[in-house]
């Protein structure tokens, strides 16, 4: 028969392995449900708080119509040029350097806004041979650059979309300056290029007796916009 010691001395080896065992499933079960413990959310690195720095000092500037406007001019049987403008426009810009050599510029343009003092001919602007405002409302213009160029000069380039042709452009800008008036922060800018209205499908062709176009086919498109910093 077994001693009284002997048989204390199994029991208490048996539970020392009943211990250690249930020590390893515990640290087991600890180690694989840390896997679906959330890590603590990551510091911003230096390029995130300076992409957020940017936003936050980015600045937005939206047009004062009042003190703006869209204007073309156009040769008529090669001796005279005729004006127009259109009465109804829309423009925005947004920066974040102070020279503007990263802004943003984006205008609309109501084409059934045109206007040249003559019923006739703008009823005819707006006809498919033109314009075809029934179909393609607006004039758009999406910027891709806008580069200082020396000065006061700057070269603006984007996207023009008139009727359904989309194509680049490059506007010469004048910055005239900016100013603090009536509670607000003001900038004004003055935009022209010409384009050749064939390419955006403003079709109407009539030759004069001496060969030349009764409408010439360049186009000078001016912008003169206030911008007010929002």
């Amino acid at each position: 028969m077994s001693s009284i010691f002997e048989i204390t001395n199994s029991l208490i080896l048996k539970t020392m392995k009943k211990i250690l065992f249930l020590s390893f499933v515990i640290a087991a079960i600890a180690m694989s449900s840390s896997a679906f413990i959330p890590l603590k959310q990551k510091s911003e690195t230096s390029a995130e708080k300076n992409e957020k720095a940017v936003k936050d000092d980015a600045a937005k500037w939206s047009g004062d119509k009042a003190h703006s406007g869209v204007k073309f001019t156009v040769t008529h049987l090669v001796v005279s040029e005729v004006e127009g403008s259109f009465k109804l426009f829309d423009g925005s810009m947004e920066t974040t350097k102070t020279d503007f050599s990263d802004a943003k510029i984006n205008f609309t343009v109501d084409v059934n806004s045109v206007n040249t003092d003559n019923d006739m001919r703008d009823k005819h602007l707006k006809s498919d041979e033109f314009f075809g405002a029934e179909k393609y409302p607006q004039m758009k213009f999406v910027s891709t650059a806008f580069k200082p160029a020396g000065g006061s000069k700057y070269k603006l380039e984007g996207n023009l979309t008139i009727r359904d042709v989309t194509k680049p452009v490059i506007f010469d800008v004048n910055y005239g300056g900016t100013a603090n008036a009536m509670g607000k922060t003001k900038s004004g800018f003055k935009a022209k290029t010409t384009i050749n209205r064939f390419d955006y499908n403003l079709k109407w062709n009539k030759a004069t007796e001496a060969g030349g176009l009764v409408v010439s086919k360049d186009v000078d498109l001016i912008v003169n916009v206030e911008l007010n910093k929002e």
